[in-house]
């Protein structure tokens, strides 16, 4: 199966990906994970995008594009993949159409994770990550810590990261209603959108997604 996840900052995109991709035996192929290997390898394409990033610039579609075929011809994603934070734009998904083509391949569903924009922010907004350790993640609704500013784990002191602030997310919300909004009603002209409410527990809304995938 090819699936390609879209949806807001907020809309749990990332935790929803590993869940639905080991429900259907793909792996999950995330931008950010493709720029660090790239980065870190130091591959042709990650210093080209290391340039950029350390100008402080966008990455440009070209390059991502590239880096995502160089993944996308990897033996694991032979017999499909589930793709997160790609495309962004309709121009990348126009690319990601032509490079399925030449495949011989296409995508099976895109799969949109709806969730109002007030709880986008709150849950965003909400974030406390722990100094020491910011793997260690509260939030001041859905995961207060036992003693307010206080890690459970290390004790670490909690804080709001400036991405996080309600500001920022808006921002953040903005950009995404510009560039990759536009995917969506795109995908859905070529009939494979399939949307589902991203409101309620994590289990609960990977059975949705695979509910409305065997649909």
């Amino acid at each position: 199966m090819r699936l390609v996840l879209v949806g807001p900052p907020g809309a749990g995109k990332g935790t929803q990906a590993e869940f639905i991709a080991a429900h259907v035996a793909v792996p999950k192929i995330s931008t950010g994970d493709i720029f660090r290997t790239n980065v870190s390898q130091g591959t042709p394409l990650g210093l080209e995008a290391k340039r950029y990033m350390d100008d402080g610039k966008l990455v440009p579609d070209e390059v991502t594009i590239n880096m995502v075929r160089d993944r996308l011809a990897e033996p694991d994603a032979e017999n499909g993949f589930l793709l997160d934070g790609f495309p962004r734009n309709v121009s990348q998904a126009e690319a990601l159409d032509e490079m399925l083509k030449t495949e011989g391949m296409k995508l099976d569903a895109v799969l949109d994770l709806e969730v109002p924009e007030d709880e986008v922010v709150k849950r965003i907004a909400g974030r406390r990550i722990c100094r020491k350790d910011s793997s260690h993640v509260f939030h001041v609704q859905y995961k207060q810590p036992k003693t307010a500013g206080v890690c459970d784990v290390c004790g670490g002191e909690l804080y709001q990261r400036d991405d996080d602030s309600e500001d920022t997310v808006r921002k953040r919300l903005e950009v995404y209603h510009t560039q990759t909004e536009p995917i969506i009603d795109y995908y859905k002209a070529q009939g494979l959108l399939v949307t589902i409410s991203a409101l309620g527990e994590v289990q609960e809304i990977t059975k949705r997604a695979m509910d409305a995938l065997k649909k």
